[in-house]
């Protein structure tokens, strides 16, 4: 085969592939969007339409709209479309936890990163919570998200327990569920949202409860 057919075909192909990628960010997006703005319960039509596809498309990328709306909820954790497309241990504020060298500065660096979360995410997730009650379907989403956001602080746990910082009268299990119910957006709305405190004071308690709780020494 021509040298000639063989770069354009892979032209082609590198092309197609772009494209297919900023589709997936320009429905996440549109979807982020939407449903901050206006709850679950926007149509999926409506969402294609906001980013300029078809709903089949949709379907087609994310099989549903809970599938969908989870990767809204990725996005928005991460930061953006294009982020949640890298992986976790790749992230800027993760790969900067993971190579500091001191426990406290650890745990301050993640603490660092959950008001930003709260503020993004926090939304969307408070819409599923309150419509979850009505929806098996929800209800199960709802589940899947608490139990993936506790895998991933697990692994700061492990993180932690690896580097031999790890409190020694916590198992690892009990570390992962202080570290579940303290970063939880109930926790974060009972004191910013219900109570004032400003982020700043918030990361600051957090920190501090976190290293009492889970670093020796």
């Amino acid at each position: 085969m021509p040298e000639v057919v063989k770069d354009r075909r892979r032209y082609e192909s590198r092309r197609r592939k772009e494209q297919a990628e900023q589709t997936r960010r320009d429905v996440v997006t549109a979807a982020g969007t939407l449903f901050r703005e206006r709850g679950y319960g926007v149509p999926m039509l409506e969402i294609a339409r906001e980013a300029g596809v078809v709903v089949e498309t949709v379907y087609r990328i994310f099989g549903s709209k809970p599938g969908l709306f989870r990767a809204a909820v990725d996005a928005l954790l991460a930061g953006g479309p294009s982020r949640a497309e890298v992986a976790v241990e790749e992230r800027p504020a993760i790969r900067a936890l993971i190579e500091e060298p001191d426990a406290h500065r650890k745990v301050a660096l993640y603490a660092a990163t959950q008001p930003g979360i709260h503020r993004r995410a926090g939304p969307l997730l408070r819409a599923l919570r309150d419509a979850k009650a009505s929806d098996p379907e929800l209800a199960q989403l709802w589940g899947e998200l608490e139990a993936w956001r506790h895998d991933g602080q697990a692994r700061f746990v492990e993180h932690l327990a690896h580097r031999g910082v790890l409190r020694p009268d916590r198992t690892i299990a009990e570390a992962s569920d202080i570290v579940w119910a303290l970063s939880s957006l109930a926790v974060y709305d009972l004191l910013v949202v219900d109570r004032g405190w400003t982020d700043e004071i918030y990361e600051a308690w957090l920190a501090a409860a976190l290293t009492r709780e889970l670093v020796d020494g």
